[in-house]
């Protein structure tokens, strides 16, 4: 299989004296066509991750490269070839629809002759054909975040990058969405790196994962490998078990702790 994302030593470091270690040398390749799920805790470095992969911000040390392009030298042509869908994204909510995606199109230089075809074909995929010239501010959350995969898959990317695609919606939108990322990857022939802190939509969709914990890598396979390494029964059992989570006796030692008398 050919590798699309590869990465050697990237890190992310904060603070004057680097102590803040977001992503600490994350080793990492990604391979086409694959439906890649990078897991971990809330402020693991996920998103860290996926900032850097888009050239929104530069990596303290090591270096990656997308489709071939080096992040730190080519990141024009990265994002040329990525589509990203933030975890807080923001949306002109005063615009329709259909101009929003005008709008992101002409953002990524896509011609005219062809923008127009594509917005047609991404409102329909996504069902929003109806609400096209509706504003976005009366958008459900489920509408907004299928305007907003549209608007990843503008300029026809060969990777997209999803970032707690779900995290927000309500059981029916998020099942919505999770077909759609499915026909992405089984359809478009997309490759698609997900990240998420929730284990059944990795599971479900997901070819490979990887684990992160405080910055680091430390699990990476397909589910039933890591469930195989660790000795476990289930995802979340492995998962708890790389990352030191706590179990329910630890919890309510806790609580009774801090019980007033």
């Amino acid at each position: 299989m050919n590798s699309l994302i590869e990465t050697k030593g990237l890190s992310k470091y904060y603070g004057k004296g680097n102590e803040i270690k977001a992503v600490d040398g994350l080793d990492l390749t990604v391979y086409e066509g694959e439906t890649f799920g990078l897991l971990g805790p809330n402020g693991a470095g996920k998103t860290t991750v996926v900032r850097l992969l888009n050239c929104i911000i530069k990596p303290s040390g090591g270096t990656a490269s997308v489709k071939g392009y080096d992040i730190l030298e080519q990141p024009d042509d990265v994002k040329r070839v990525t589509g990203m869908l933030a975890e807080s994204p923001g949306l002109y909510e005063k615009l329709s629809g259909y101009e929003f995606l005008e709008f992101m199109g002409a953002l990524y230089d896509v011609p005219g002759d062809v923008l127009a075809g594509r917005i047609d074909e991404l409102l329909k995929l996504f069902g929003l054909d109806d609400r096209r010239d509706h504003l976005i501010e009366g958008y459900s959350s489920g509408m907004k975040q299928k305007l907003l995969l549209a608007a990843a898959l503008i300029h026809d990317p060969p990777i997209v990058f999803l970032d707690e695609p779900t995290s927000t919606l309500d059981p029916r939108a998020a099942h919505m969405v999770k077909e759609l990322i499915e026909e992405l990857a089984d359809s478009a022939g997309k490759t698609i790196f997900m990240c998420s802190h929730l284990l059944p939509v990795v599971e479900e969709l997901c070819d490979r994962i990887g684990i992160i914990n405080q910055g680091r890598l430390i699990a990476v396979g397909t589910v039933e490998e890591i469930i195989a390494q660790t000795e476990k029964e289930t995802l979340e059992e492995a998962f708890i078990a790389l990352t030191g989570g706590v179990d329910n006796g630890e919890l309510l030692a806790w609580r009774e702790h801090n019980v007033q008398p």
